[in-house]
């Protein structure tokens, strides 16, 4: 299991080189101007020449870069342009309501996806329910569903908050409430994924040679299906909820400005609608970083469901 994390991580620093400088590429060469953002339309041009010079903006995109990379190593990812704070410090701040929305909706969708999976696997009409409930979960957009979801338990209703956040060290029973349509929101489409990939992983493992061999030495059938089916079909099942998890990180962009969340999804847009180059780049990094962790923890789950995985 060690050499399987050194090797992992290993892989981690260049993908999160390659991550950062292709991001700060692209981002540089996004239309707009950062200077006249902060000093507004009836700045001169000698005005807009000398801030650029200040921030550095005048240098070439592979000077900037090293120069950011140089001080990203340290850890200080630089501040913000508009509001001159501590790019860290913001994110910090709105990390937590991004990691409670996705953990939220990927634990979500993994219990009731898995569950519905092994139902559907078994035989009888429940195989079909569940590609029908796929279907129709992938169909959904996310900002309808979470306009209705307002629309019925928050207008109608009066059940959950409509929009906010609270922090679960304030309260815990108004955090947990926050969260609710909002996690079930990006829960939804992912859950059809996985009760998909479930069902299509457990069948495959119950059509195998050694559940014949287990059932014919009398083996219960609930210990067929949980304690060997199931963990035969990990590995797809987990590689799912792996990339369950790295959508959602695009899914919360919309999902926070509908639910009014400060999480990283709706601070990457305000900061690109105002040319805060710092920021966005500091959002790409927090991602990339969010991405590397979860795949260390799938790769690591994988060693653990399938030993041949440690040794290769």
């Amino acid at each position: 299991m060690l050499k399987l994390i050194t090797r992992r991580l290993a892989w981690s620093v260049p993908l999160a080189l390659a991550a950062s400088a292709a991001s700060f590429l692209l981002v540089g060469m996004l239309p707009g101007d950062a200077a006249r953002s902060l000093l507004g339309q009836n700045a001169t041009e000698q005005q807009l020449t000398e801030v650029r010079q200040q921030l550095g903006l005048n240098q070439p995109l592979v000077l900037q870069y090293w120069n950011w990379l140089i001080h990203a190593l340290q850890g200080d990812l630089g501040t913000s342009l508009i509001n001159k704070a501590s790019v860290v410090e913001q994110l910090n701040e709105r990390l937590g309501a991004s990691l409670s929305l996705i953990i939220g909706a990927t634990v979500v969708s993994a219990v009731i996806g898995v569950a519905l999976g092994v139902r559907g696997a078994l035989r009888g009409p429940a195989g079909k329910i569940v590609d029908a409930v796929s279907v129709l979960g992938l169909a959904v957009p996310d900002f309808w569903l979470g306009l209705v979801l307002v629309l019925v338990f928050a207008v109608q209703l009066a059940i959950f908050p409509p929009t906010g956040y609270v922090s679960p060290a304030l309260d815990t029973a108004a955090w947990f409430d926050s969260l609710v349509l909002p996690v079930v929101t990006l829960a939804v489409p992912a859950t059809a994924i996985v009760a998909k990939q479930a069902r299509d992983a457990v069948a495959t493992a119950l059509s195998r040679p050694f559940t014949r061999t287990l059932r014919a030495a009398g083996v219960p059938e609930w210990s067929i299906i949980y304690r060997h089916a199931l963990k035969n079909a990990a590995v797809p099942i987990l590689t799912v909820i792996g990339l369950v998890f790295v959508g959602a990180l695009s899914g919360t962009v919309a999902v926070e400005f509908i639910f009014a969340i400060p999480g990283l999804g709706r601070t990457a847009v305000e900061a690109t609608s105002a040319h805060d180059f710092p920021l966005i780049q500091g959002v790409v990094v927090y991602f990339t970083l969010i991405v590397i962790t979860v795949n260390l923890l799938v790769d690591l789950a994988y060693g653990y469901f399938n030993p041949r995985i440690r040794l290769s």
